[in-house]
């Protein structure tokens, strides 16, 4: 799977030998290899969400996903490729280069959790880990002949991954207020909202940054 981008970034050797030297042989993954999306928390590791900008300041924690894997004696090899800020359903947008079927390089490869899918179908890795909205690790997954599972919502805590890029905004409606429309006034930029450590950006706008990056 050389050929293929799959990866952000991978772990060294020896890192993961020290991993695997640690894991109980009696846990239940006990040295079972696995990927994690890079909008996905790795502890030691920075989270890019495929934007190079942000591979500056690793995680001070694993999201939940991983440190459950971690303490079933599962270990993380690197972080995936991904459709930028995991905006995407074919796996093309990335800086890192463009996955594509392991049954066809003439065929996309989903996304946007396409490097996990990849990785998994290609025989790199027995599992990975994905983030799925509206489909982007069921569809990869289905694109590379694998299977992909998409818990219930709120079935795990999800404070160590990247928030969703901003695309729309909802308003609560009062019932005791009228359900026609209420008149539409000129769209406003908004002020800069500002994560620590995550890129800048203002809603609904993206353009390049010089780094490859949708800002």
């Amino acid at each position: 799977m050389s050929e293929q981008p799959l990866w952000t970034l991978q772990l060294d050797r020896s890192e993961v030998d020290e991993l695997a030297g640690r894991v109980d042989p009696e846990a239940p993954l006990a040295g079972v290899r696995f990927a994690v999306k890079d909008n996905i928390d790795l502890a030691g590791h920075p989270t890019t969400a495929a934007c190079p900008a942000l591979a500056t300041k690793p995680a001070g924690s694993s999201a939940t996903a991983v440190r459950l894997l971690l303490e079933a004696g599962a270990v993380p090899v690197g972080k995936t490729n991904l459709d930028q800020f995991a905006t995407g359903l074919v796996g093309t947008r990335s800086p890192y280069g463009a996955c594509h079927s392991v049954a066809s390089p003439a065929h996309v490869s989903g996304g946007s959790s396409s490097g996990s899918a990849v990785a998994v179908a290609g025989g790199a890795v027995p599992l990975a880990l994905a983030t799925d909205t509206a489909g982007s690790g069921r569809v990869p997954a289905a694109f590379n002949g694998i299977v992909g599972s998409s818990p219930p919502a709120g079935s795990s805590r999800t404070p160590a991954s990247c928030p969703r890029w901003p695309t729309s905004t909802a308003s609560p409606r009062s019932p005791a207020r009228s359900r026609r429309p209420a008149p539409r006034s000129p769209p406003s930029p908004g002020p800069t909202r500002t994560t620590p450590g995550r890129a800048r950006c203002r809603p609904g706008r993206q353009p390049e940054s010089p780094h490859g990056c949708a800002w």
